[in-house]
């Protein structure tokens, strides 16, 4: 699976430009994704020497990307040709409607084939439901 992952508020916390304290699991999660053969995509609003910083950052604690703001790492975006949307599978990204789920929680979606519904009652909280990724992808 592509998987498109952003980087301020969703692997490090948000201190922009600043690199920022590592969210908790997030490496470790990250890592073990890669193992399973999931292709890890950079997408951050980040650009120039703050770019740089944060893929040299991610190097640093065991992940190389497969791509970096770009859906394939041969591509060379021009807007007249592609729309810059990316083609992945799944975006983890702290802009999310309902905002970032921890860390521990990507991974048990991921890995138990379960998505997750919001507790109302308490938006941190991840409510496991089976059918939905085995509807998609056969798990």
């Amino acid at each position: 699976m592509k998987i498109a992952v952003d980087f301020d508020g969703t692997i490090v916390e948000h201190k922009y430009p600043e690199i920022g304290e590592i969210k908790l699991f997030a490496f470790e999660t990250l890592r073990e994704l890669q193992k399973q053969g999931h292709q890890l995509i950079l997408w951050t609003y980040r650009y120039g020497k703050e770019l740089d910083d944060a893929v040299a950052f991610c190097r640093k604690h065991g992940i190389e990307f497969y791509a970096v703001n770009k859906s394939f790492p041969e591509e060379q975006f021009d807007e007249t040709n592609a729309s810059r949307k990316l083609d992945v599978d799944l975006f983890i990204d702290d802009r999310n409607l309902g905002g970032f789920i921890p860390w521990s929680d990507v991974w048990q979606m991921l890995n138990d084939g379960r998505p997750f519904e919001m507790n109302t009652e308490n938006p941190y909280s991840v409510q496991p439901q089976r059918s939905f990724l085995q509807k998609i992808f056969g798990k």
